[in-house]
């Protein structure tokens, strides 16, 4: 066990490494954007056609930073990347498990979370910088075919920026109608603790300070996105289809004013969906001091769109 976490880990001949199952918890019950509750809500993702509220995503990106400790150690935390496909909800109450595997480069490996069933939740790269190679978005972007017909994203200019916002994330701060729970509430459910989250046992780290753990990464990047100029047409229901958290300069502090800025870097598209992905830059306030990046696929359900051609009439 690392000493960064007490998380049993079981390392295999053949350069797989795997972490105990867990079960998270799905803490966006409460989740409402422009009016409306969200695919974590029971209600609102039945009609969907989901089983009920899905766990967020990065939920599972918790399982995954013990067995990156195990593998790089402490260096994880400041300079690491998960890169993940989401390839199928999750739901409270069903257990997971991360498996990483290494394969002949030392600085990148295959990872995967699983269901008790063997049902594949994400899978993708795992790496340590600063050189990554490609990881599994870097590869996915590459494929993708440009999406042509839009509605929902009629609006969307790629490349187009946000301006600059300022975020900070404090331990007993609400993070608003799209998190709406504090940094202290997710750290008393989080999958894999860890003294570096403490601010009671941080001091005793390499960085002095309590730390960031990589779902919440995600949500100082999301934060003010309700309030930020990017014209999707609404109303609709969103999931995260894709997403990657690298660690440039890390790791982020907790009480640590940062900035983001966000770029629209390409539209993509299925028979149910439409999906915009956009890269957050996170910045060191008041500097051009790039810390970690976010790029995330956010897919939106056609079906949840009014007046949607093949959904005529379904709303979400």
């Amino acid at each position: 066990m690392s000493l960064l976490f007490n998380t049993p880990i079981e390392a295999k001949p053949d350069g797989m490494f795997v972490g105990p199952w867990r079960s998270p918890r799905n803490m966006l019950t409460a989740q409402s954007y422009d009016g409306h509750k969200s695919i974590h809500d029971d209600d609102t993702a039945s009609k969907l056609g989901f089983r009920g509220g899905t766990i967020e995503g990065p939920t599972h990106f918790s399982l995954l930073a013990p067995l990156g400790v195990r593998i790089w150690g402490e260096d994880f935390l400041a300079r690491g990347c998960i890169s993940a496909h989401y390839r199928a909800p999750c739901f409270e109450g069903e257990e997971t498990q991360a498996q990483i595997r290494l394969a002949g480069d030392p600085r990148r490996a295959e990872v995967q979370v699983l269901k008790r069933d063997g049902v594949e939740v994400l899978h993708g790269t795992i790496s340590l910088g600063p050189d990554h190679g490609q990881t599994a978005l870097d590869l996915r972007l590459g494929q993708i075919e440009p999406l042509r017909e839009r509605r929902i994203l009629a609006d969307i200019v790629v490349g187009a920026k946000t301006p600059r916002r300022q975020v900070v994330m404090e331990f007993n701060q609400n993070m608003g109608e799209l998190y709406p729970f504090s940094l202290r509430e997710k750290l008393q459910s989080i999958t894999e603790p860890s003294p570096a989250y403490d601010p009671a046992s941080a001091t005793e780290t390499p960085w002095r300070r309590p730390i960031l753990p990589f779902e919440m990464i995600s949500v100082l990047c999301q934060y003010t996105i309700a309030d930020e100029p990017i014209p999707v047409r609404n109303p609709v229901v969103g999931l995260f289809a894709d997403q990657e958290i690298r660690l440039i300069d890390g790791p982020l502090l907790v009480g640590e004013p940062y900035e983001v800025e966000r770029t629209m870097i390409a539209m993509s598209g299925s028979r149910r969906t439409e999906s915009l992905w956009m890269q957050t830059s996170v910045y060191r306030a008041g500097t051009d001091h790039l810390v970690a990046t976010q790029l995330l696929n956010q897919a939106y359900l056609k079906a949840s769109f009014p007046g949607y051609p093949e959904y005529e009439g379904a709303s979400g």
